[in-house]
């Protein structure tokens, strides 16, 4: 096995990749009665045009393809669910679907080996048919009409609506009731034995193994399968600007919701760990905890918390989100410009920037105490072909100068947005 380090906080990772394409990273942690494992396919909701590798037959599927199969893996063909059989063991288990990849994961202190022999169990043994289908949609068209009345979650999409015109980015990850209403056991076998195939999936395990022992338990429940080629994704041509500047709806909230993004229109993906590093401590810088803006706004009773911070991205898209409550949402959005323009016209203060330099390296560290965080963290970053430990190992790289580029770059006026939801009148 491959061994990665990291020297700054003492920590290995070993990674093998099997004969059958499939990567297995095990990161050890001793004397932890925690063991956790996620096993991830990197097929996502954006995936919805491709070209079977099997085949060659180009491939259009409805949208809410991945979240649907992820619900429908753990139906067995006895009647019994995978779900309910792993929490009758006293395992904590669950699955995930995001834009870019599906993940099924469990974590335990006893009975690790039975919930092993399930998960693998059930992962590879899918079973579908006309009447588990139809079911499903009346459950998943249940879920679609609960996020349509999530405030949290309208406003999200509405800020992809702005920032995306025709990126399947902006596709909500379960679809619609009408395009979940195309879906058909042909539809899924066909995503299955596509995207399921182990080529493209990822293990990541923690907790207090031996990696040769733990890597000789996972290939012995293997199911064979053929090597297949390269799976071809087809994707929109990528937008070099924003698709609107703003967008409003009206939903039962008592105080207004904003989200302000960025929209990356670069997005390279050299230096890309770098990048993300510079951007964590500039939405800090303007507007964290201990920033002069939120405590200025929070002071006056323009913001009424502190705003959550993101930067996602993948090779098709990458955007900055800073989202909060506010009664005055476009002041909120017009105090950010002028902090930023300050920014740019003065450059960054030293003092701050190394305050909150520091702070994300400890925000970083703190990320390993949970065998989950960490688990979770080197499947993502191996989805998106990066070591997780480069972001301790880089950081020393990303300097003020660096930073203050990234700034210049990214923080356009023009590739901003800003999404609300606002009170019904």
């Amino acid at each position: 096995m491959k061994i990665v380090e990291s020297s700054k906080i003492k920590e290995k990772a070993y990674i093998e990749k099997l004969e059958n394409g499939m990567t297995v990273i095990i990161i050890p942690r001793e004397n932890t009665k925690k063991k956790y494992i996620i096993w991830g396919t990197h097929f996502g909701s954006i995936d919805n045009h491709f070209i079977m590798p099997q085949t060659g037959e180009e491939v259009f599927i409805p949208d809410g393809v991945a979240h649907f199969l992820e619900h429908k893996m753990f139906e067995q063909p006895n009647g019994t669910n995978s779900l309910d059989t792993l929490m009758a063991l006293g395992i904590d288990a669950n699955a995930y679907t995001t834009n870019d990849h599906t993940a099924y994961l469990l974590e335990c202190t006893e009975h690790f080996e039975e919930g092993l022999n399930e998960l693998m169990d059930y992962v590879q043994n899918p079973y579908f048919t006309d009447e588990n289908v139809e079911k499903e949609k009346g459950i998943i068209g249940q879920e679609i009409n609960m996020y349509d009345d999530d405030p949290g979650w309208q406003l999200y999409m509405n800020a992809l609506d702005c920032m995306y015109k025709e990126n399947p980015i902006k596709i909500d990850i379960a679809g619609t009731i009408e395009s979940i209403s195309k879906i058909t056991p042909d539809v899924l076998y066909k995503c299955y034995n596509t995207f399921y195939h182990p080529s493209n999936m990822t293990m990541a395990i923690c907790g207090d193994f031996e990696p040769e022992e733990i890597l000789k338990e996972v290939k012995k429940r293997l199911v064979p399968k053929e090597n297949q080629g390269e799976i071809k994704r087809i994707y929109p041509e990528k937008e070099d600007k924003i698709n609107k500047q703003s967008k409003t709806v009206q939903m039962e909230v008592s105080i207004p919701m904003f989200m302000i993004g960025y929209k990356d229109i670069e997005n390279k993906a050299e230096n890309r760990i770098q990048k993300h590093i510079a951007i964590e401590i500039l939405m800090n810088m303007i507007i964290g905890k201990s920033s002069n803006l939120y405590q200025e706004l929070y002071e006056k009773g323009i913001l009424l918390s502190q705003p959550d911070l993101d930067y996602e991205f993948t090779d098709q898209y990458a955007h900055i989100l800073m989202s909060g409550f506010s009664k005055e949402p476009q002041l909120v959005k017009q105090r950010i410009d002028e902090v930023v323009n300050g920014m740019k016209e003065h450059g960054l203060d030293a003092e701050h920037f190394n305050r909150m330099k520091k702070k994300i390296y400890g925000d970083y560290v703190i990320e390993y105490n949970s065998v989950a965080e960490t688990a979770r963290m080197f499947l993502a970053d191996n989805m998106k072909q990066m070591n997780s430990f480069d972001y301790i190992e880089d950081f020393e790289t990303v300097t003020k100068e660096y930073t203050q580029e990234v700034l210049k770059d990214i923080f356009k006026e023009e590739n901003e947005i800003l999404s609300i939801v606002e009170p019904n009148e």
